[in-house]
């Protein structure tokens, strides 16, 4: 992975501080987490926990208001900051509750996507390094997924986050979703899981006639990725052993062919042109359907999950805008709207925002000085405006103005259901 602005995980302990103190968006993530205050005690009863410094682990915590949150959260300078489930009782009291009662009642429907899980189909990079041509396979991914769960399952309110390394989670915050059992998570997870078997499985996804609807939207989104990211940046069609692996997954008959077609064309675009040509055919006189360059497509570019993250309710997830303590990115929420230009190496690390603190830019120390903000809150809002965090907050900002409308409506029927007529 290029480096990361110079980061240095050993200036940690001294930079921390700084970001917790002047830079974390504390009132924007009170403001999600809080959920408008809806249900009673449901930010009180969340669980966070934190990675310190020499890997010592802290489960559940939990803070009564934003307050305590931050002066804990400042005290201890967590190196990662993970977000639980919310409990049937304050998780840092979780050993005075009587064996049994303690129970993890909800949490966001999560999704987590790894470019780990992809080492088997892409040529660029191995284990937690990624490159802007492996990158794509996250775009692909937060394209399917949110159509699906947007269109297929009806969820309005989802927060898309890189991960600050070599991934990107989903937090789905309706509260339909949040309110979602085990069982369902688990229909959720399955339904959106098509890759299935380990390494040692070479052909990893199978269709059936007919195509379900929602592979064939899935399909239409990687056909638009997959001349580019496939033929091209990875060359799959290129070397001996990339085009062996690819034509292990045509049956038999249809291989032979092809190897003998690739003999006189070595054009990768010609190449894959030959295989389309060659499932049509096959696809007029079988009975049984031949979808192998669908499966193909779909093996090297869809989405894997890993799903027992999004099956347990009390299952952890790094939080948004916590600091990825290897390459001192930020966690932060994507735009979707602009997520064909979304960088990776772009996303500012903790040494670069706390060096942005001390310059700010020409004008800009009048330019805060007449906001109308008070006191420390005035300064911390002033502060991290003056970052390259700033875009990422204002998103943020932009979709709790979303998140809260559909408070706003359950305040209302509560506030009708307490009313006597």
């Amino acid at each position: 992975m290029p480096s990361s602005s110079d980061f240095d995980p050993a200036c940690l302990p001294d930079i921390l501080p700084l970001y917790y103190r002047r830079l974390f968006p504390f009132s924007q993530y009170y403001r999600w987490l809080n959920y408008g205050g809806v249900q009673k005690n449901y930010f009180q009863n969340r669980e966070f926990s934190f990675t310190l410094r020499d890997d010592i682990y802290v489960r559940y915590q939990s803070f009564s208001t934003q307050a305590e949150l931050e002066k804990e959260m400042q005290k201890m300078n967590p190196y990662k900051i993970d977000i639980g489930a919310i409990y049937s009782h304050r998780p840092n009291q979780h050993n005075t509750v009587k064996s049994g009662t303690f129970q993890a009642l909800e949490k966001e429907l999560v999704f987590d996507i790894d470019m780990t899980d992809y080492d088997d189909v892409r040529s660029c990079c191995s284990a937690a390094d990624i490159c802007p041509k492996c990158w794509t396979l996250m775009t692909i991914a937060i394209r399917i997924l949110d159509r699906a769960l947007r269109e297929d399952f009806g969820f309005q309110y989802l927060l898309w986050v890189y991960s600050g390394r070599r991934g990107v989670h989903c937090w789905v915050c309706d509260e339909s979703a949040r309110k979602l059992s085990v069982a369902a998570r688990s229909a959720v997870a399955e339904y959106l899981s098509l890759v299935k078997g380990g390494d040692e499985m070479v052909k990893k996804v199978v269709l059936s006639d007919p195509i379900h609807p929602f592979i064939r939207e899935s399909l239409s989104v990687v056909e638009r990725y997959f001349p580019k990211y496939a033929l091209q940046d990875q060359d799959i069609l290129g070397g001996k052993k990339s085009v062996d692996k690819v034509l292990g997954l045509i049956p038999e008959d249809a291989r032979k062919e092809l190897q003998q077609d690739f003999q006189n064309e070595k054009k990768p675009e010609s190449r894959w042109k030959l295989i389309q040509d060659q499932a049509k055919r096959k696809q007029g006189t079988s009975k049984k359907g031949h979808h192998f360059e669908k499966e193909i497509m779909l093996q090297y570019c869809y989405p894997r999950l890993d799903v027992n993250v999004s099956k347990g309710v009390n299952h952890l997830l790094k939080s948004p805008f916590s600091v990825h303590p290897k390459t001192g990115r930020i966690s932060v929420p994507i735009d979707l709207k602009h997520l064909d230009s979304f960088d990776p190496f772009t996303v500012p690390t903790i040494s670069m925002i706390c060096e942005e603190l001390d310059h700010p830019k020409p004008g800009e120390e009048e330019a805060y000085e007449k906001d109308g903000e008070d006191g420390a809150e005035k300064r911390k809002i002033r502060d991290y405006k003056r970052t390259s965090l700033a875009k990422y907050v204002k998103f943020f900002d932009q979709f709790l103005d979303e998140l809260c409308r559909s408070w706003k409506g359950e305040l209302l029927k509560k506030s009708d259901l307490q009313k006597d007529f």
